[in-house]
C-alpha cells in the first residue's frame, strides 16, 4: 500500500520537448508541490512507480505576466523536479498512474 502523501508530492508529469529529450538520459521531469523537498520527491517516485532513483534536481519556474483580452494576469509559479533513474529503469509517463 503506497502512502497517500506521495500523491500530494507529485502533481503531474511535465511533458515538454525538453523533458522528452531528457528521457533519453534516464531522466523524467515532474511538476511537484511547491513545498516538496528532494528526499520527499525521491521517496514518492520510488514508491509510486517502483523504480530506483539516483538523483533529484529541482527548479522553480517563476510565473509569467500574461495578457488576456486586455486584462493583465499572472501565471502561478511551478516547481519542477528532474529525476534521474538507475541504469536500465524507465517510467512511461504517457500511461499515468
Amino acid at each position: 500500500m503506497t502512502d497517500l502523501r506521495h500523491y500530494d508530492v507529485i502533481v503531474s508529469p511535465a511533458i515538454t520537448e525538453k523533458s522528452t529529450m531528457a528521457s533519453e538520459n534516464n531522466q523524467v521531469v515532474f511538476n511537484v508541490a511547491k513545498k516538496a523537498s528532494k528526499p520527499e520527491i525521491k521517496a514518492a517516485v520510488e514508491a509510486l512507480f517502483g523504480v530506483k532513483v539516483t538523483a533529484v534536481n529541482t527548479l522553480v519556474r517563476k510565473g509569467k505576466i500574461k495578457r488576456f483580452r486586455g486584462t493583465i494576469g499572472r501565471q502561478s509559479d511551478v516547481k519542477k523536479a528532474v529525476v534521474t533513474l538507475a541504469e536500465g529503469q524507465s517510467i512511461d509517463v504517457a500511461t499515468g498512474l
